[in-house]
């Protein structure tokens, strides 16, 4: 079994505007961490937990996912806003997403709001 802290906390696209979802991975009901997935491959939310599900359980962990929503990332100003919620899963708690997006993005501006657009 792979231990948690092997598993990235932020996987995003490096430009754009796209959906995201946040998702608790746990090796035990009482070990668990949460994880940001984002990317403009995905056409819905749940496209981008049916890639990493297989992924996550391959290292014989558990994950589900917590909510969903959008994030617009400008690499040139160094901005990353949160918004947005998913048809399927509901929103995910955009100040947990922020404080994760910050600890990978230190040297970006990271932003969250509960609109939708």
């Amino acid at each position: 079994m792979a231990d948690l802290d092997s598993v990235p906390e932020v996987v995003i696209d490096p430009e754009g505007v796209f959906k995201y979802i946040l998702v608790r991975v746990s090796s035990e009901p009482e070990r668990y961490r949460d994880i940001v997935r984002g990317t403009k491959s995905a056409e819905y939310h749940n496209h981008i937990f049916e890639k990493l599900d297989p992924e996550i359980q391959a290292l014989g962990l558990k994950c589900k996912c917590l909510g969903g929503g959008k994030i617009e990332h400008n690499s040139k100003d160094k901005k990353i806003r949160v918004f947005g919620e998913s048809t399927g899963y509901g929103k995910a708690d955009h100040s947990v997403t922020a404080e994760k997006l910050r600890s990978t993005y230190s040297d970006y501006e990271v932003v969250w709001s509960d609109e939708k657009k």
